[in-house]
């Protein structure tokens, strides 16, 4: 099985990445544990992505795919994965779907974790960094929502992409995850 996990910061993602990963034996694969893993290696592309962080820009586009789809070939996925913060844009989801249909294994889904703003502000005050307030908090949820419906777009133009609640306890949000393909006429469960 290959999944994408989507949903906007607080939404819960790495913990129910964990938890998914875990009940049917996938990798979870963390586009942010990839990055620094390469940069602490001092990969070729480590050393790429550490010159845009030190001064301050986001890692491009080909950087982040190309250590995402190098991490995907090995061997470990070979039996499935799932995937926290890759893809984030319609362009690396492209290039990830071409990756997968080279190997003949597409993905399987993409569940999108939906929580209401009122909750994220909340979840992210309460885990919050110094700088962070009611506003910062506002334009990073407004950045991400524009950025990523083109994205939750393309998955549901594909047939792929499942809608959870993300409000509620851990195992609620858990139990909605594993059954949402299974709320779809027609769709097999995971």
């Amino acid at each position: 099985m290959r999944v994408v996990l989507l949903g906007p910061p607080g939404a819960g993602k790495g913990t129910q990445a964990d938890r998914i990963a875990a009940r049917f034996e996938l990798v979870h694969v963390a586009t942010g544990d990839i990055l620094r893993a390469n940069v602490a290696d001092g990969t070729p592309m480590g050393q790429v992505a550490q010159a845009y962080l030190d001064s301050g820009e986001l890692v491009p586009d080909e950087v982040v795919v190309a250590m995402m789809l190098e991490r995907l070939t090995q061997a470990d996925c070979g039996h499935g994965f799932l995937l926290d913060g890759f893809p984030r844009s319609v362009a690396q989801a492209t290039a990830l779907d071409r990756h997968l249909a080279e190997l003949g294994t597409p993905l399987d889904a993409a569940i999108n974790l939906e929580v209401a703003e009122e909750e994220l502000l909340r979840r992210l005050a309460r885990r919050g960094r110094a700088d962070d307030n009611a506003q910062t908090i506002r334009n990073r949820l407004q950045v991400f929502a524009s950025s990523t419906r083109p994205l939750l777009d393309y998955y549901e133009e594909q047939g792929l992409l499942f809608s959870v609640a993300a409000a509620g306890t851990i195992d609620e949000v858990t139990e909605r995850i594993l059954h949402a393909p299974s709320d779809v006429p027609g769709r097999p469960r995971p």
